[in-house]
């Protein structure tokens, strides 16, 4: 994953949110900070900002965290800018564009979608499977027919930009490196936890193809008792190693949210082979309110957010 890939937002004001968003300093190495007590917001990727900005909002109005993770992550989702979530995603290798998600809740439920087609707000969709059905996952036509059925309306989603970028691929045939993912973790005024992750996935992929986003224990998993965790980058590896669920249980054995995902990373690193074209980030938060994030290679940046600041942090990495 490369840093510069995105464009990151500007130092500014969220009106109505009173949060300062304060610009990246690629010096600015943050992890083991605790909060007391209080609402915090994390997630993956500085240009997510703005999406915390609006989760902190929810927070502060007394809502859960679940709320929060919810509008938070339909920022991202809405951004045309943004070519790796939501709406302005780049496609799949035949210039449609499909994305999936999955949420998870303080009591342990959990809704995703998979393979989703014209509808915005993918994580809305996840929340409502968790939350209208008995079951975990929907995928494809099922999933868009049960969203439609509950008041979603269909969309197109693929921007001129997404669009011209499929087309040069197609064209040329260029390798593009996109796999971000927007992953969010919050506690509420309450103490409870919750998580989401969105993503339209690889640039270009197969068709069908689906990554660790809508998976639970792979991309993302919570537990009230403990803390939560959310992933990355390349979902092959992270779904072979169910990257969140370890770094939940690991910190279930006593390690930091650092550490845990230290432990990850090295890891999915003893398994790897050859390393080209691949990065996983983690970031994860303890029940306390303790932050670790942890990346196989540089570049990777998060989101770090308290009723009082909202900046923008560069992880630490293994391969040096």
């Amino acid at each position: 994953m490369k840093i510069t890939r995105r464009n990151f937002v500007k130092t500014g004001a969220i009106a109505g949110s009173g949060l300062l968003l304060n610009q990246i300093s690629p010096a600015n190495i943050f992890s083991g900070s605790k909060l007391s007590n209080g609402p915090m917001v994390v997630s993956t990727w500085a240009p997510n900002l703005k999406s915390n900005a609006q989760a902190m909002e929810v927070l502060l109005q007394g809502k859960s965290s679940l709320d929060a993770v919810e509008e938070g992550i339909k920022i991202t989702e809405a951004d045309p800018n943004d070519s790796s979530v939501g709406y302005g995603g780049l496609p799949d290798a035949e210039g449609k564009v499909t994305l999936d998600a999955s949420i998870m809740d303080w009591k342990g439920n959990a809704g995703s979608v998979a393979f989703i087609e014209d509808i915005m707000h993918p994580i809305s969709v996840a929340r409502l499977v968790m939350e209208k059905t008995k079951h975990v996952m929907l995928a494809g036509e099922g999933a868009k027919k049960f969203a439609l059925e509950n008041g979603f309306k269909e969309e197109n989603l693929l921007t001129e930009n997404a669009k011209n970028a499929w087309l040069k691929w197609k064209e040329k045939q260029v390798k593009k490196d996109n796999h971000d993912t927007i992953g969010m973790l919050a506690i509420d005024k309450m103490s409870n936890l919750s998580g989401g992750v969105s993503t339209s996935g690889l640039a270009f992929k197969l068709r069908g193809r689906v990554g660790d986003s809508p998976i639970i224990g792979a991309a993302l998993f919570a537990d009230n008792e403990i803390g939560g965790a959310v992933s990355t980058g390349n979902g092959e590896y992270v779904m072979r190693t169910l990257g969140s669920f370890l770094i939940v249980e690991k910190m279930r054995d006593g390690l930091s949210p650092q550490k845990a995902c230290e432990f990850a990373i090295n890891r999915l690193y003893k398994s790897l082979k050859d390393f080209t074209d691949i990065n996983i980030s983690y970031l994860a938060i303890s029940k306390s309110g303790e932050v670790g994030a942890y990346s196989l290679k540089g570049g990777f940046t998060y989101c770090f957010t308290t009723p009082t600041e909202n900046k923008a942090v560069t992880s630490d990495y293994l391969m040096k």
